[in-house]
Order: structure tokens, then C-alpha cells, then sequence
């Protein structure tokens, strides 16, 4: 349980952590984890992409979506080919695997949401929400370029 004292910011982070568990509970008996799902997200709306592209797209380091990527290509979700304007680069799309997991992943985030939400009366939902991507918004990241 989070200390009452505790910072927005704290609270926020608590928050994350325990949604993040949640989902990924969910996610868990399709082969996924909160950060595949962003990928699957990621390039089921917005078609292939280069590493750094989907880096930087979700906010994380190159780093860290080198080893979700390696990750998922072992497990058959994305496949890589050389990219057709830059030798260096490669492109990720998703698998047909990969693509049949879309719908059953939406679900479980739904079901994700709705643990989260149920605490809350269903009037205040929308003003939750709102306030939430009025502080993510706000909020910009130091240091981050395309």
C-alpha cells in the first residue's frame, strides 16, 4: 500500500508498477509482457519500423528495444529485413503469429484497465483519464531525439 504522504510523482510511479504487474499477468499466457505489447501496438498501427524509430516512438532506450526485439524475433513475433534507404538499418514488422495475438492483447489490456478503473464510480472514469493525459502531456522527457 502506497503512504498517504507520499509525492504525486511517487504515487504515480506505484501506480505504474502495480498496472504494469496487472497487465502483465494478462499478457502472460499470450507470450507477452507489457513492453511486447507496446511493439505489437506500435507496428500494428504504424506498419514496420526500424529499431530506432520504435525506441523512440515508446520512450525507451535503444538499448532496451534491442533486447525486446531479439527477444521476439526468437519467439517468432517480428521478422527483420534490410531496410531499402539505409544499408545500416533494418526494418521490424510483425509476423502472422504475431498479428493473430493484436485482438487477444487488446483484450487483456481492456480487462487490465477496467481491475484498475473498478475502484474509482464510472463518472469519474472520463475525468481519470483526462487528468492522466493532461499530466503525460505536460510532462516532457530531457534528452530524447528522433
Amino acid at each position: 500500500m502506497q503512504d498517504i504522504e507520499a509525492s504525486a510523482g511517487q504515487t504515480i510511479s506505484y501506480l505504474a508498477r502495480a498496472y504494469t504487474a496487472s497487465l502483465n499477468l494478462r499478457l502472460q499466457p499470450l507470450g507477452l509482457s507489457q513492453a511486447r505489447y507496446q511493439v505489437l501496438v506500435a507496428l500494428d498501427a504504424e506498419g514496420e519500423q526500424t529499431q530506432r524509430d520504435l525506441a523512440f516512438r515508446l520512450g525507451v532506450e535503444q538499448a532496451t528495444m534491442a533486447n525486446t526485439l531479439t527477444r521476439m524475433s526468437r519467439d517468432g513475433l517480428i521478422a527483420r529485413k534490410p531496410h531499402p534507404d539505409d544499408g545500416r538499418a533494418q526494418l521490424v514488422a510483425l509476423t502472422t503469429a504475431a498479428r493473430e495475438l493484436v485482438e487477444p492483447a487488446h483484450q487483456a489490456t481492456r480487462e487490465a484497465d477496467q481491475s484498475l478503473l473498478e475502484s474509482l464510480p464510472a463518472a469519474e472514469h472520463a475525468l481519470f483519464l483526462s487528468m492522466l493525459q493532461r499530466l503525460s502531456n505536460a510532462i516532457k522527457p530531457t534528452g530524447s531525439t528522433p
